[in-house]
């Protein structure tokens, strides 16, 4: 009889145990989920800063080219006017002379926005030069560098870093992130976005609910590769995760979803830096090959 009212209660306890432990893995995996859902608000705003600062950069060289056209529309009229005093025996030297200093004030101002204009233009080249020149050209093979806007963009293929479906670095990925970080230790002050990307393949994996997770974790995985291998300071890191939701190719071929697959670091220079750099670029943007 005791036996019969032993093994019961054994049962219970032992139902007890379990649930204590999926509890507790719940609560680590919520707050794990909870961080990730916070780095990734953090990053949205830092982001759409980012973005509505480009776009004030770009509305400012619209205006440049604007400026350049009307002022040489300006100066084409000036040097007509000029042309029918020369032919007009009824008009004065005085007159000339003021059409000329028109002319010659124009041409100076225009000299003026176009060097302003090349400045701009030649700063994506400088820091694309100033970001790659620790690595050779051997190791550029591995790592696509693009420069857009006055941001860096290092892309890497998700083949490249994880483990099929995972999140987990792999074990060939250690060359390729210590390329990564010799340009990112090259500008210390630089801010870093780690940002995790997808195609829109659903996942099954246990313990990661869709691509949403994945991509986080996956930047999350670099984030912390970079800091713990490779000494780089956490202070500058961001981790953020987007998706299936920022494709750059087709998701309906299997080369498109490849593509897809990525992770992009992102180094971008703070205002000073930004001055900086337009200071160290050349007057004429350089000629292209």
């Amino acid at each position: 009889m005791k036996l019969r009212i032993f093994m019961p209660m054994l049962f219970i306890v032992a139902i007890g145990a379990s649930s204590c432990v999926s509890n507790k893995k719940y609560k680590e995996l919520q707050a794990s989920y909870d961080k990730l859902d916070s780095n990734t608000r953090e990053v949205k705003g830092r982001y759409l800063l980012t973005q509505r600062n480009l776009d004030l950069a770009n509305q400012k060289l619209t205006s440049l080219d604007e400026q350049i056209a009307s002022e040489r529309a300006n100066n084409k009229q000036l040097q007509s006017a000029l042309d029918k005093c020369l032919t007009s025996s009824g008009q004065g030297n005085v007159n000339i002379s003021k059409l000329v200093d028109e002319i010659n004030s124009s041409n100076r101002y225009i000299q003026q926005l176009v060097n302003a204009k090349n400045k701009s233009d030649s700063l994506n080249m400088v820091l694309t030069n100033n970001l790659t020149r620790s690595l050779s050209q051997s190791e550029m093979k591995d790592v696509d560098v693009k420069v857009l806007k006055g941001v860096v963009y290092v892309s890497l293929a998700d083949n490249m870093l994880y483990k099929s479906g995972s999140y987990e670095i792999s074990d060939r990925a250690g060359e390729t992130l210590s390329k990564i970080a010799k340009i990112i230790k090259d500008y210390s002050n630089y801010d870093v976005l780690i940002e995790g990307n997808t195609d829109n393949v659903p996942i099954s994996q246990k313990n990661i609910r869709n691509n949403w997770d994945l991509s986080a974790l996956r930047a999350s995985s670099v984030v912390q590769a970079l800091q713990n291998n490779y000494q780089v300071d956490p202070k500058r890191l961001t981790a953020g995760g987007r998706g299936e939701y920022n494709p750059i190719a087709d998701n309906s071929t299997p080369s498109g979803k490849a593509q897809n697959r990525r992770t992009q670091i992102i180094i971008t220079p703070k205002l000073d830096q930004f001055m900086d750099l337009i200071g160290k670029a050349p007057e004429t943007a350089p000629a292209k090959q």
